[in-house]
């Protein structure tokens, strides 16, 4: 008997009829003689619905009150999964972050499980239940809600499976496992039945949505057995797999696409306002997907940073205000950009790859910003 952790995302779980089909899943697990304890994301769209809501309100509405609005979203489908499950005569509790003891620190909309007290849920299991856990949330030492940021309910699983010593966690979504790129994107993407740890995490952080990359990062320290499924396909799906032998295979694993970004060139700076421009960045939470400085003091700097463009919606203001007030120029702004990111082993050693890249954005007319290479 295998104690699995399920993990269902918003479009698995986007209708109650999905809602049923899940169950049915959980189901067919259960049947084949393992335990299941279930992580759960809100409805497809409603998280953005319920800040929406606050948006109306209040534009810069408290953080900690966004994390007490945005958790009700899993509240509603672990209630409804554990609805469906004991219609069909399987025993099922919802439990709450809060309830299971997800203790995080209190960033809040961007919080980290620091540990999870599992003595409540190998209670629940012990009693034959399915546990239906809300993802994305946590509780800090205060006891308040806080939520762990886009793709937190998949960071939810993963470490309810590092604290459980789980056989394997299993993230279902609406792709049927790790593809060499977007199959959105380009149809004749072909599907992975492994993929080294290294790679799932060099993809998942460089824009490679089917998982988020604090979870890789969670899984591959706790060496959690890591799949990604499809909830309408069955199929094996794409092991994560942390073998030395299996990162020595294949070249190249996959092609990440991360789109919507902000290209910030900032000149005329010093090393004081270098510093005081990261500390304003790490103090909205804001991820610099790029940070290169140019020059070197006494000569004034140049940095170029890439970040969302959300988060330049955000901490834009901020930041021009900060660089004028420190004597520097104000940041020239880039916007709608997109980055392509080729991802495997010995790819620098690969020239002729970076040529045939080139040619292709040539013929497509794609204007290149920036261009770095690098060996993980």
């Amino acid at each position: 008997m295998a104690l699995l952790v399920q993990k269902f995302g918003g479009t698995s779980v986007g209708t109650t009829s999905r809602i049923e089909a899940v169950a049915e899943l959980i189901i067919r697990t259960v049947q084949a003689g393992h335990k299941v304890v279930a992580v759960v994301s809100a409805m497809a769209g409603e998280t953005n619905r319920l800040l929406g809501l606050a948006q109306q309100i209040d534009s810069r509405a408290a953080s900690r009150e966004l994390d007490v609005l945005a958790a009700t979203g899993e509240q509603v489908t672990i209630a409804l999964l554990s609805i469906a499950l004991i219609k069909r005569g399987y025993p099922a509790v919802s439990l709450l972050a809060d309830q299971v003891s997800i203790h995080t620190d209190n960033k809040f909309g961007k919080a980290r499980i620091e540990r999870i007290d599992t003595e409540r849920l190998h209670s629940e299991l012990e009693q034959g239940h399915i546990v239906v856990v809300a993802g994305f949330q946590g509780r800090d030492v205060e006891g308040n809600v806080t939520t762990l940021g886009r793709g937190g309910s998949d960071t939810s699983a993963v470490a309810l499976a590092a604290a459980l010593k789980a056989d394997e966690c299993q993230i279902y979504t609406d792709v049927d496992g790790v593809y060499t790129i977007d199959p959105r994107i380009c149809p004749q993407a072909r599907r992975l039945s492994t993929i080294p740890f290294v790679d799932m995490l060099e993809l998942a952080s460089l824009g490679a949505k089917v998982l988020h990359s604090r979870s890789v990062e969670y899984a591959g320290r706790y060496q959690v057995p890591l799949r990604v499924l499809s909830t309408f396909r069955p199929d094996a799906g794409t092991l994560v797999v942390y073998e030395e032998s299996a990162m020595q295979g294949q070249q190249i694993s996959g092609i990440a696409c991360l789109q919507n970004l902000a290209y910030l060139q900032c000149s005329g700076l010093t090393p004081e306002t270098l510093m005081k421009l990261t500390a304003l960045l790490a103090a909205h939470q804001v991820e610099t997907d790029m940070l290169q400085q140019v020059g070197h003091w006494p000569e004034l700097l140049t940095v170029t940073v890439v970040i969302s463009q959300a988060d330049w919606l955000q901490v834009g203001q901020d930041v021009q205000q900060l660089l004028v007030d420190c004597g520097a120029n104000p940041a020239q702004v880039q916007s709608n950009l997109a980055k392509l990111s080729v991802v495997g082993v010995g790819v620098r050693s690969q020239p002729e790859l970076v040529s045939r890249m080139m040619a292709l954005l040539y013929q497509m007319n794609v204007q290149i910003w920036s261009m770095t290479q690098t060996e993980s």
